[in-house]
């Protein structure tokens, strides 16, 4: 799926002029493009200094931060939405993140590889860790340090009194509704605390 696919079809869920917290922002291109197209305001947060330099030279407001740490800095509600978009699976405490992303947040939504999508389930079939686009490394290479499914994230999010407002798949650029845990490689939810 295509970087602007994704981002189109997850700054849908963004209300305009939202107070954006970005975890794990990268370049900086998602808040860019959520200033640009839906007049947010907000900060990434970023740990590697490269992409620290590359929010700032695209105009976001970035905070140097190890999400490890948590997010102690920010009050509670202190954001309309708060971003996870390809984050969770590289967080050790992933449970803790996803609570503190309610607590910041009025609202929040992840977006993960989706480990049971088809392919990866044939895969696993054949003896093999999937190599897709969506999970282009190799088992022992991956920076991703956990892997979970559509189903999983939904047992999750009841587990931690979220309540899921919506959630879909993403497939080479489009919504998956039907089926999203097999046939989409990308998991999105949107959610509230409960």
């Amino acid at each position: 799926m295509t970087e602007k696919a994704t981002m189109h079809a997850i700054s849908r869920l963004v209300p305009h002029g939202a107070r954006v917290l970005d975890l794990g922002c990268g370049d900086g291109a998602m808040l860019s493009y959520l200033q640009r197209e839906r007049g947010c305001t907000g900060y990434g947060i970023e740990i590697d200094d490269a992409n620290v330099l590359a929010c700032v030279r695209r105009g976001v407001n970035v905070v140097q931060l190890n999400l490890e740490e948590g997010l102690a800095m920010f009050g509670d509600n202190s954001f309309d939405l708060v971003l996870q978009i390809d984050t969770l699976q590289h967080l050790r405490n992933t449970e803790v993140m996803l609570r503190e992303t309610a607590r910041v947040g009025r609202a929040g939504v992840v977006a993960f590889p989706n480990f049971a999508h088809w392919p990866n389930r044939l895969s696993v079939l054949r003896g093999r860790m999937p190599v897709t686009r969506r999970l282009p490394y190799q088992w022992y290479d991956t920076p991703n340090i956990r892997v979970g499914t559509f189903k999983d994230f939904e047992v999750l999010a009841h587990k931690n009194a979220l309540r899921v407002i919506d959630a879909f798949g993403l497939q080479d650029g489009r919504e998956v509704r039907f089926l999203p845990n097999a046939m989409a490689g990308t998991a999105v939810f949107h959610f509230e605390h409960a």
